[in-house]
């Protein structure tokens, strides 16, 4: 499922989830969104969450996580980053990320 972040406060709470997968994008990005339409195909094959957060909204998490090129994906497992891949990425390189 794709999700938006909606609120800061709302961040820690998605990641402490079992698994998520976090895109780092932005709407002006044109990589972010060609990394978005991947996303909906990894969406689609295999029951993960993907939680979107915009860097121009949410600068301090951000910024937290040292996201200073985007798309970046972080592959969070029980609260800890287990996989960070920046750039865009294909399909089949998301459902190695994500295992």
């Amino acid at each position: 499922m794709i999700k938006y972040l909606e609120k800061e406060i709302d961040f820690q709470k998605e990641i402490e989830k079992e698994n998520i997968l976090v895109d780092f994008y932005a709407d002006w990005c044109g990589p972010c969104r060609m990394q978005s339409d991947i996303l909906l195909e990894l969406d689609k094959q295999k029951n993960i969450d993907i939680l979107k957060v915009n860097i121009d909204k949410f600068p301090e998490i951000a910024s937290k996580y040292q996201i200073t090129s985007i798309p970046t994906l972080l592959f969070f497992k029980n609260n800890n980053i287990k996989n960070k891949e920046i750039g865009v990425r294909n399909l089949e390189e998301l459902l190695e990320l994500t295992e």
